[in-house]
């Protein structure tokens, strides 16, 4: 999903990810944005999760990339939607690496497919050699 202003989607926030700081960063805004638009603490905390696993997922596997945060009113159904893109190595078989207990670097592999049941939406487009695009959506309740 293109998230610049187009179609209900209001101006998009990047934030640059190449560092722990950085992580820290984009959780906090997504937070903070995810408040400012009405979403209760429960669910900002929720989104601020995702957040934080998408960005580590970027400094873990790709070194650098970019979080883009922003809101949409599809359908006058209002939501928040982040994208995690990078230009690294790209996901080998993106089907295991959305299941739990899947790990390629020794964790508890519960990155991706934790971050799938926090969102309502999540849509992941890879790569190998050219980067992973990962885009989810909360709606608002």
């Amino acid at each position: 999903m293109d998230v610049r202003p187009k179609h209900g989607v209001a101006d998009a926030i990047t934030i640059a990810i190449g560092s722990d700081l950085d992580i820290v960063a984009a959780r906090q805004r997504g937070r903070t944005l995810a408040t400012q638009l009405g979403y209760s603490t429960t669910d900002a905390t929720l989104i601020a999760t995702a957040i934080s696993e998408l960005a580590r997922n970027i400094v873990l596997y790709a070194r650098r990339g970019e979080i883009v945060l922003a809101s949409s009113n599809e359908d006058k159904r209002p939501a928040i939607v982040v994208v995690a893109r990078d230009d690294g190595p790209g996901i080998a078989d993106v089907n295991r690496a959305v299941v739990g207990g899947y790990s390629t670097s020794g964790g508890l592999g519960l990155g991706l497919s934790g971050v799938r049941r926090l969102m309502d939406v999540f849509e992941i487009s890879s790569e190998l050699g050219k980067g992973t695009t990962i885009t989810v959506k909360r709606w608002k309740r």
